[in-house]
């Protein structure tokens, strides 16, 4: 044994941290010690939201897309008010349609864009309590085929 193996066998035991990379995980690291991926919250309510999509929507997201609009909704997807649409609020759908529709993706108000959202709550189920709005705001822009907005 070397002077140097001698050194750390005589040292105390200290926690240690170890990542590993998994290629099931996109590549992405784990961190075994505290049992669970080394990923943002960001990246745990996108997949809250494909599951939503899956589950409640009958959709197979596309991630990437998902991902942009998430990023593209800032900060409120972390505030549980902002977080949601209150699709029984009048006013709370007139500020998806100017808000989203017609200042993000660039449509021409009308009778349409007010169609198009009750056909995506209703998709989403009117009864579902949480309606996320990144949930939402994705439903519509493939509704409207306006992936172009977040290339």
């Amino acid at each position: 044994m070397s002077g140097t193996d001698k050194k750390l066998l005589a040292r105390p035991c200290q926690p240690v941290n170890l990542f590993f990379t998994f290629p099931a995980t996109g590549g992405q690291c784990c961190d075994i010690t505290k049992g669970r991926r080394g990923m943002g919250k960001r990246d745990d309510l996108i997949a809250q939201y494909a599951s939503d999509l899956k589950t409640k929507c009958g959709m197979q997201p596309d991630m990437e897309l998902l991902t942009k609009v998430t990023i593209g909704c800032g900060p409120s997807i972390y505030n549980a008010d902002a977080a949601t649409v209150a699709a029984t609020q009048p006013s709370e759908l007139e500020t998806v349609k100017n808000n989203f529709l017609i200042k993000k993706l660039g449509l021409r108000d009308g009778p349409e864009l007010m169609q198009a959202i009750n056909k995506v709550i209703d998709t989403y189920g009117r009864s579902e309590r949480n309606k996320y709005r990144v949930v939402v705001y994705y439903m519509l822009v493939k509704h409207f085929g306006k992936e172009a907005a977040y290339a």
